[in-house]
């Protein structure tokens, strides 16, 4: 009879444990920070034009930007942008240093392991930029696979592994950002530049003096995302709404305009 009120107690203290924990993590949730920040922080590489890219000025650009400006929007906070090289952006984003990366971020099993994504916002794929004719014409992989071929590419980014792992024998070239690529290739100390669809776009349109050629490949399938901290159900679950109400009302493809003209982008 006396061990009644004992798990009567046991109940109660349980109740309020649980109680205690799910005001805890209401509070600590991202969207919660963030209202109460009044701000978005954006983790963002701003070395890809069009993309990301940081301007004359000093001011950070580029369809990602705008679309995370819109998502603040949405939220009624500021946006605050934090530029850092591509590869420290996941890190970032673990050490719960930035809210969100958008930064042509393409979403990769690997990468999923580390953050949640929502999306893709674009779909892209692999092009090479290059002054080279012979590249320009070449009809198979295995004619770039040469230790004559010597490809730029972004540090720690999927151009980077693709390289890698279709041409072995060619040179791979890391930069840092993509003006320094487009440099190695006006110079010939590249072959060509590797990179994503809308780069290549933004590489031709800001060297038209360069004699650069684009060559688009269809071997590669590049879903672009937003990296978002794990675990945290309802800034997915709100991200997910935000890209689906961009979708619904055009507002992805006035971006695509406003920055690639003609790219067709799509979820």
């Amino acid at each position: 009879m006396q061990c009644r009120p004992r798990l009567t107690l046991l109940h109660l203290f349980l109740l309020l444990l649980v109680a205690c924990f799910a005001a805890q993590a209401a509070a600590s949730s991202t969207l919660a920070r963030i209202q109460e920040r009044g701000s978005l922080i954006l983790g963002t590489s701003g070395n890809m034009p069009s993309m990301s890219q940081v301007d004359a000025d000093g001011k950070v650009t580029g369809f990602d930007i705008d679309l995370a400006r819109v998502m603040a929007g949405m939220m009624s906070v500021k946006l605050e942008t934090r530029v850092m090289p591509f590869n420290e952006l996941l890190p970032a984003l673990e050490k719960g240093d930035v809210d969100i990366v958008i930064s042509n971020l393409t979403i990769t099993p690997a990468r999923n392991l580390r953050a949640a994504f929502v999306g893709p916002y674009m779909v892209s794929g692999k092009c090479i930029v290059t002054k080279d004719e012979a590249m320009a014409k070449a009809d198979e992989s295995t004619d770039l696979n040469t230790p004559d071929t010597r490809l730029a590419v972004l540090g720690g980014s999927t151009s980077e592994d693709f390289a890698r792992e279709l041409f072995p024998e060619a040179t791979v070239i890391e930069v840092e950002d993509y003006v320094r690529a487009a440099e190695l290739v006006k110079s010939d100390e590249a072959s060509g530049l590797l990179t994503d669809y809308p780069i290549c776009l933004a590489t031709l349109k800001n060297n038209p003096e360069a004699g650069f050629v684009s060559v688009f490949s269809l071997l590669t399938y590049e879903p672009i995302g937003v990296a978002l901290p794990p675990n945290d159900a309802q800034f997915i679950n709100w991200t997910e709404n935000f890209l689906e109400r961009m979708d619904g009302t055009n507002g992805l493809q006035e971006l695509s305009r406003r920055w690639f003209g003609k790219v067709e982008l799509t979820r």
